[in-house]
């Protein structure tokens, strides 16, 4: 995919027409993020929001009782910070690195500054909007219908679409709160794919050996998270093309 700004490794930002990027070039801030790093919390007033490049965030729903589960992910393909410009603040979840990479910062009244432009961002934003929805519902049904098996072939190869190598630096038992299961069930899991031949795990790092494995013990829920995310990437072409 051609981009506007082939230094900018975030879609949503590199799709942006010149005039509305140049806006925002001077309050973008690049800025690392750390392996189990927190962007914000539950009930958070949104300071700034996030456009990974090379990191993965995930957004968490965080029970009463400090039960944790995934509803979605967020890597270069999108921002950190949607409900702010939805109109839901504060903030609904946890925000937190699931693979440490980089990612730019802006702040969040400088976003809705633009947002409320209604040009080519409101767009892009909306659109990226409706891509994040799908992920949290199906990622709820998947959750609620599905092994755990599946749900960690699912979770591992939404994973590696948003990386650029087979790696993953994490523990059994943060997938286990990601996925909302027991340690058990994941370590049960991963021995079998393991066993198979599809991954090696030791000591919180996970390598992906066989994909086209993973793909055929993945339940139907990675296609439609896919699929919806091809057509994001398909819309900002798009608009790419149509602003160029």
């Amino acid at each position: 995919m051609s981009n506007q700004h082939p230094s900018i490794q975030n879609h949503l930002l590199a799709a942006l027409p010149e005039v509305d990027f140049e806006r925002l070039t001077s309050d973008l801030e690049p800025v690392s993020m750390a392996l189990g790093e927190i962007l914000n919390e539950p009930g958070d007033q949104l300071q700034h929001v996030y456009f990974p490049t090379t990191a993965i965030v995930s957004l968490l729903y965080v029970m009463q009782d400090g039960a944790l589960a995934e509803i979605a992910m967020v890597g270069n393909e999108g921002i950190v910070g949607a409900s702010l410009f939805m109109g839901g603040q504060p903030s609904p979840s946890r925000a937190v690195v699931q693979s440490e990479g980089s990612a730019y910062r802006l702040p969040a009244q400088l976003l809705m500054d633009e947002f409320n432009r209604g040009g080519s961002l409101s767009h892009l934003l909306l659109r990226y909007t409706q891509a994040l929805i799908t992920q949290i519902s199906q990622t709820a049904a998947c959750n609620r219908h599905h092994s755990v098996e599946q749900q960690l072939c699912r979770w591992l190869l939404s994973s590696l679409d948003r990386l650029t190598s087979n790696e993953l630096a994490m523990t059994q038992e943060v997938i286990a709160n990601m996925l909302g299961v027991r340690r058990e069930g994941v370590t049960e899991a991963a021995g079998k794919l393991q066993q198979l031949g599809l991954i090696r795990y030791s000591r919180g790092h996970i390598e992906v050996l066989d994909r086209q494995g993973l793909e055929a013990r993945v339940c139907e829920c990675y296609e439609v998270l896919k699929k919806e995310s091809d057509h994001l990437l398909s819309d900002i072409q798009n608009s790419q093309a149509i602003d160029s």
